[in-house]
């Protein structure tokens, strides 16, 4: 196991990874900008240094200064988390180069999979159902009307270079198709720095199922279990739950074996997750694979006791799995709500500001709080707005639901508007409840 780890982020997911180094003896390095300098996830770390401004690009994703500090404070390994440089194949290629371990998959794998097109390719030749459409990235606007007409609309554009919903662009007919491209292409440049465009049928009604991998570096992977992730606002997860309410143990044992088996055989190492479309029939389609931790990984882990952030320090450093596939179990259920400083009524427009009141959520093994904050502190404007996870499991879906509905009637965060108040009207959502739900469903209830 590493001596020392640099922690390359910031907020619930630095508090996570650094909690995981505790418990691993390890010592750690957290990073923090001028905006982040009194942030209560540093008291966890053995040392902090700063980074640099608030603004994101001159500090937490200065690829330069984060390898300065992780060389100066003589740390042998850096965990990304997610999101800043978490699947950057350049920043991970550097810390290898300058002997670091980079905790995530090899740079190669990194490049190969964050190109959404290549990704689907290689997914396709390892036996994974994919979606109908572009074969890899469209050449220009001849190429999607050459598509459109094969397939039909509607059609998804699609950014090959990131996601988040960024780069996006749903077109129902072809008047439509100059106005999406280039709105898609300029947005995914602006974002990813890269225009390049993919094509989907738009599979209507359908719901966003993900398998969770875990692959040593000696060639064995396994899967644990699946993510139903349809709630989501503006193409981004809201709540995530495991396993999905559609999904029976026979599918999902033949389906993730599957998985696992080709994200091991293209050479894929760490912990990753493999993103499916199910069309209204149970159909599965490949979408992408997120070559790092998600944000969702405590449901993963509430259901099957494995440490996700445990492993992944574990398989970076040289380990096998310790455990098989048929060592894997699935029990209870789980449920994830992110709870974001946002305003709903305008937009989920963010809200940051000063936290006045907090009462956090009573702890126990089924009810967990993943998060950084505490009262009185000051949410800055130039991140993400999450404040954090309330991760609640139950005997079976229906009591996880229940003691959700308890935990979040009384839990107290003023100062800001969040997402709690969507929350309890979700729960109390007879399409939800049932889970006969989709991709549409929050749509639906804010109409």
């Amino acid at each position: 196991m590493f001596r020392r780890i640099l922690v390359a982020n910031r907020g619930e997911i630095a508090a996570r990874v650094l909690r995981a180094c505790n418990e691993l003896g390890v010592e750690s390095v957290a990073i923090f900008s001028a905006a982040d300098q009194n942030a209560p996830w540093l008291r966890l770390a053995t040392k902090a240094v700063c980074i640099g401004p608030a603004r994101a690009a001159e500090s937490y994703l200065n690829a330069d200064a984060v390898l300065q500090v992780a060389r100066q404070e003589n740390c042998q390994a850096v965990h990304p988390g997610y999101g800043f440089l978490s699947e950057n194949s350049i920043f991970a290629a550097r810390c290898a180069e300058q002997g670091l371990t980079f905790v995530g998959p090899s740079a190669v794998a990194i490049q190969r999979m964050g190109d959404k097109a290549a990704a689907k390719r290689t997914m396709a030749d390892h036996g994974l159902p994919t979606i109908p459409g572009s074969d890899g990235v469209v050449s220009d606007l001849e190429d999607v009307k050459r598509i459109a007409e094969e397939f039909g609309f509607p059609l998804l554009l699609k950014a090959s270079a990131g996601g988040g919903g960024k780069g996006m662009r749903r077109c129902d007919r072809k008047e439509d198709l100059q106005r999406a491209y280039d709105e898609a292409r300029q947005e995914a440049e602006a974002a990813f720095g890269n225009g390049a465009l993919y094509v989907e049928k738009l599979i209507e009604g359908g719901r966003h199922i993900e398998f969770q991998v875990l692959c040593d570096r000696f060639g064995k992977g396994v899967h644990l279990g699946e993510r139903d992730c349809s709630i989501q606002r503006k193409n981004q997860k809201l709540i995530e739950e495991s396993p999905s309410p559609v999904m029976d143990a026979a599918t999902r044992d033949k389906m993730g074996r599957r998985v696992a088996a080709a994200v091991s055989a293209a050479g894929y190492s760490n912990a990753g997750t493999v993103e499916f479309l199910r069309d209204p029939s149970g159909s599965l389609y490949f979408m992408e694979i997120n070559a790092r931790l998600q944000v969702e990984h405590p449901v993963t882990e509430m259901v099957t006791g494995v440490d996700l952030v445990q492993q992944q320090l574990r398989v970076a450093a040289n380990e096998p799995l310790s455990f098989s596939q048929d060592s894997v179990t699935i029990e209870g259920h789980a449920i994830e709500f992110r709870i974001n400083a946002e305003r709903v009524e305008h937009d989920f427009a963010p809200d940051p500001g000063e936290i006045s009141r907090f009462v956090e959520p009573l702890l126990s093994a089924d009810v967990r709080w993943d998060s950084a904050v505490e009262e009185g502190y000051r949410i800055p404007p130039w991140y993400d707005s999450m404040i954090g996870k309330l991760i609640v499991r139950g005997s079976d879906r229906g009591d996880a639901i229940a003691r959700a509905k308890d935990i979040l009637s009384s839990m107290i965060l003023e100062g800001v508007e969040t997402t709690i108040p969507l929350h309890r009207r979700l729960l109390e959502d007879e399409q939800f409840v049932s889970g006969d739900y989709n991709l549409n469903r929050l749509e639906q209830v804010l109409a």
